[in-house]
């Protein structure tokens, strides 16, 4: 049923990968791998950056701690089993809508329910940080472009936040912005090819 060809995918991480064919295999080795590195059933975040083979102070330790808050629902610091169950399948199955919602609690690094010009270009600098030397990178603009773009594309009112209802509207009105945000929210590559680092050490 399509697994079989996506077991013969080639193991290149500059290969995109489309999340409605991911491996089923390799949800379920994270879900092997979870229960036995965390008997206890949570994770901490540098346990989540081993799990996933992220150096404590590489390039792609800022994004990986961004993810991990995201995957955190509860706040407590810790991803439980459920809760990494279920990030994974929204990453890799969610819906567009349900995607860009992850992304905007990935951009909310405060949660206040905003995300003004600070945090939106903390987050850009950290995903280019991950995809320089790439051939993935998909914008010639510097980072500082990149955000007043999005800013003047997204905040509609015009006051400096971006609301979720405005960061929805304006990600789904905006095929450019939508293709900056995909740097961003549908991190299945990036799960992909660091669990396969992490695989060979």
């Amino acid at each position: 049923m399509g697994q079989a060809q996506d077991a013969e995918r080639p193991e290149n991480p500059d290969v995109p990968v489309d999340p409605q064919h991911i491996d089923v295999a390799a949800l379920q080795d994270m879900y092997r791998r979870f229960v036995t590195e965390c008997p206890s059933g949570l994770l901490f975040l540098h346990e989540f950056k081993r799990f996933f083979g992220v150096d404590p102070t590489g390039e792609a330790s800022e994004y990986a701690e961004n993810m991990f808050r995201a995957f955190d629902k509860n706040g407590d610091n810790t991803i439980d089993f459920l809760e990494f169950v279920a990030a994974l399948n929204l990453v890799f199955r969610g819906s567009l809508e349900h995607k860009l919602r992850w992304s905007f609690k990935v951009y909310d690094k405060d949660g206040s329910g905003f995300v003004d010009r600070d945090e939106l270009r903390a987050i850009m600098e950290s995903i280019y940080r991950v995809k320089k030397g790439r051939k993935t990178d998909r914008s010639d603009m510097s980072v500082d472009e990149a955000v007043d773009r999005l800013l003047s594309a997204v905040d509609a009112d015009g006051d400096g936040h971006i609301s979720l209802e405005e960061f929805l509207q304006g990600a789904q009105q905006d095929p450019w912005v939508l293709n900056m945000l995909k740097l961003d929210m549908n991190p299945a590559s990036w799960i992909l090819a660091q669990r396969r680092r992490s695989a060979h050490f």
